[in-house]
């Protein structure tokens, strides 16, 4: 009985032990990648000399040479191991590679130097080409002994992919100036139709009711300093609707009674974050599009809903509608050529191309709407998504 149960507690240990033991090519393949992302985590921040300190040690494990340097045409941005005593005669070589964007394999002749101990004997250098064949910077692999065809095709295919992770930056850095672009646009929508039409309809209070009229430039100050603010591409579903409420209070100031509002939140979305001016558009477009044009009085309704891990948000009008064709048509016609449309159509789609850059293609906006039967604008939010974070 003990001997058959220290038999079965024996076979559970080695079963246990063999899960835990990874071949050498397994092991191999691990290493390898585990130092790749260390070292793109700083190059997909772009080549600058800080990132370049933080990337050259693990490029260097990766094409294994004595040592490795990064370099523009001017300088060593930084370099890892051996071979520092060779910069200007590095830098030189690397200037030729990048201009002619070809690998360049040195000599023990080309890198001569007046130190007797030089343990330096060659040096493969390869240009960091992006998709479009430029090359802003050179990979300098380092070798004591001539460069052997095992190195120079580990420097070319480290910085093949170096070059890759450095057109990712870009376009990361491309898509958050397009970003920054979009809400300037929206801002500028922003610009000739309210304000003309807020300072009008405060100045109408001015002598009537001045304690009215100042509590309404008090609403536009708020509503401009967050319409025009210098920073950050996301905010809080809670700041939005703080801003459309400022907007709609102006708004009802012009209107009166004209103008009514329902408002439905679900407490627990209100931290969602989501793009900054993404539902105002939405609001104004109602409003001016929607009931400014109706006879009598209009209903505008805000929902937003708890989904599970999405939040469902609407604004709806039952204002004049319009044909779903032109619609289509106006909308496409406003991404093509945003400055030449009246504005309605590009604050639809400026939101949803911001919606889908953000949060990918099932997350664009949905429109329904007809002549004479309003209009409801759907949208969905993830509550969490990777880095998607409102600013302070």
């Amino acid at each position: 009985m003990i001997s058959a149960l220290g038999a079965a507690l024996f076979a559970v240990v080695r079963l246990r032990a063999r899960r835990g033991i990874a071949t050498a090519t397994q092991r191999a393949t691990y290493d390898v990648l585990h130092t790749a992302g260390l070292a793109a985590e700083p190059l997909r921040a772009g080549l600058t000399p800080a990132s370049a300190a933080k990337a050259v040690r693990h490029l260097r494990t990766l094409v294994g040479s004595a040592g490795l340097a990064l370099a523009d045409q001017e300088r060593l941005l930084a370099i890892d191991g051996r071979g520092g005593h060779h910069a200007d005669q590095l830098v030189a070589a690397a200037a030729g590679t990048i201009r002619a964007r070809r690998s360049t394999v040195l000599g023990e002749s080309e890198l001569r130097c007046d130190r007797v101990d030089c343990p330096v004997r060659g040096a493969v250098i390869a240009p960091l080409t992006g998709p479009d064949g430029r090359a802003a910077a050179a990979l300098v692999a380092i070798a004591d002994d001539q460069p052997a065809p095992g190195l120079v095709q580990a420097a070319l295919e480290t910085a093949h992919w170096a070059g890759a992770q450095l057109a990712l930056a870009e376009l990361d850095s491309s898509r958050e100036r397009l970003a920054r672009a979009e809400v300037r646009a929206l801002r500028a929508q922003i610009s000739p139709h309210f304000i003309y039409n807020a300072l009008t309809a405060i100045g109408s209070f001015v002598r009537t009711d001045p304690e009215r009229a100042r509590e309404l430039i008090l609403e536009f100050a708020e509503f401009t300093r967050y319409s025009f603010r210098a920073h950050g591409e996301f905010t809080t579903l809670a700041e939005e609707l703080r801003s459309i409420d400022r907007y709609l209070t102006i708004e009802r100031a012009r209107f009166g009674d004209r103008l009514q509002v329902k408002l439905q939140i679900a407490p627990e979305v209100l931290p969602v974050s989501l793009p900054f001016l993404c539902l105002q558009p939405l609001v104004e477009n109602a409003v001016r599009h929607g009931l400014s044009r109706k006879p009598g009085p209009g209903m505008l309704s805000i929902e937003a809903q708890d989904a599970g891990a999405e939040c469902y948000i609407t604004v709806e009008d039952d204002g004049v509608g319009m044909d779903p064709a032109v619609l289509a048509a106006g909308i496409a016609e406003a991404a093509a050529d945003p400055i030449e449309d009246s504005g309605q159509h590009v604050g639809l789609s400026n939101v949803d191309e911001r919606l889908r850059s953000v949060f990918g293609d099932q997350f664009g906006l949905v429109v329904e709407t007809g002549l004479g039967s309003g209009t409801k604008v759907s949208m969905r939010i993830p509550k969490f998504h990777r880095h998607v974070r409102a600013s302070a």
